[in-house]
């Protein structure tokens, strides 16, 4: 009885223990499989990532397997490959870049020389057939292509420069420069080349700096002064041409004007010694004593002067009117178209 009395109160405990011993087998048996599972995606994971590919704008990728590239990624974006090690990717940059040539001592045509410093903005294209080509080139080493592209560039301004002369080149007349010429002509030596080999896009080419060695600088400037000499005697020449028909034309309206002035004048003058001859013919009429004293007077005025010395008789014509008076004149006297005048002599 007490056996039994003592066993009923420990039955709940006993069915706790079996509940809870039934819990902690579960919780055994699952906990294997969730670490399994939470491994396992994370290897997912990783291998997505190890798969996925970021290509940012101005770049492209190169895909390479086991180093070897099989494919060209142009499209920014994610993109997919293998996980390393089998597949890696070889990003490309695709922006604009600018290389300059420092100063040149290059020879015109002329046979003078010429310090010229050019520039070239250059370019991988988006094309994956140049992409591999610049890979494969220079080993995806922007600073090698542009060390290439320099000195490509040197040689072909020494070629180019002969075919110009340096006032093609320096000029201060701007319609005399042929810098386009230049340059376009600089371009078209170096842009096929740099494509066909390296997979380079030239997209321009200028001239960023030019200046003269000192003696071409000497030899420059004197023929400037040769060419403002010339331009100078040429004004000249023309001015004085220039001043020399205006001095002929200035002559002969001078001339011609002197001639009217002078035909005028002896208009004048005939019309004058008309109206005289007139007055002299009334004034005869009314009175030909005082008529021949007036004139007589005027006659004495007109020979003698200050230093004038006259030998002649008294009775001579006009000094006799001054001897006998005016009646006496009348007796001698002539029409005014024959007044009668003595010959004076000067000393």
């Amino acid at each position: 009885m007490l056996s039994s009395h003592h066993s009923r109160p420990h039955e709940p405990d006993d069915q706790d223990h079996d509940h809870d011993h039934d819990h902690e087998h579960d919780h055994r048996d699952w906990s294997p499989y969730l670490r399994f599972g939470i491994a396992g995606l994370i290897v997912v994971v990783a291998i997505l990532v190890a798969c996925i590919v970021m290509v940012p704008a101005g770049e492209a990728g190169v895909v390479t397997r086991f180093g070897n590239p099989v494919r060209v990624i142009t499209k920014p974006g994610l993109a997919w490959k293998l996980p390393a090690p089998i597949e890696s990717v070889i990003p490309i940059d695709l922006r604009l870049r600018t290389s300059s040539t420092g100063l040149q001592d290059v020879g015109t045509r002329d046979g003078l020389r010429v310090l010229v410093q050019a520039y070239v903005a250059w370019q991988v294209p988006g094309d994956p057939q140049r992409i591999s080509q610049f890979l494969r080139s220079v080993r995806n080493q922007p600073d090698e292509a542009a060390r290439q592209l320099r000195s490509f560039t040197s040689a072909a301004m020494h070629i180019i420069s002969s075919n110009f002369e340096l006032a093609d080149l320096v000029n201060v007349d701007e319609k005399k420069v042929q810098l386009d010429a230049f340059e376009q002509q600089l371009r078209e030596q170096i842009a096929a080349r740099m494509l066909q080999v390296y997979g380079i896009d030239i997209r321009q080419v200028g001239v960023e700096r030019m200046t003269l060695p000192d003696e071409t600088l000497a030899a420059t400037v004197a023929r400037m002064r040769a060419e403002r000499e010339k331009v100078a005697v040429e004004r000249t020449a023309e001015g004085l041409r220039q001043a020399a028909a205006i001095r002929a034309d200035a002559d002969r309206d001078a001339r011609k004007v002197v001639a009217q002035a002078r035909e005028e004048a002896a208009k004048t003058e005939a019309g004058a010694q008309q109206a005289a001859a007139r007055i002299y013919s009334e004034a005869y009429r009314a009175d030909p004593a005082l008529y021949s004293t007036l004139r007589s007077l005027d006659s004495i005025d007109k020979m003698i002067g200050r230093s004038t010395s006259i030998v002649l008789r008294t009775d001579a014509a006009p000094f006799k009117v001054l001897v006998d008076g005016p009646g006496v004149a009348d007796a001698g006297a002539t029409s005014p178209a024959t007044t009668p005048a003595a010959a004076p002599k000067r000393k």
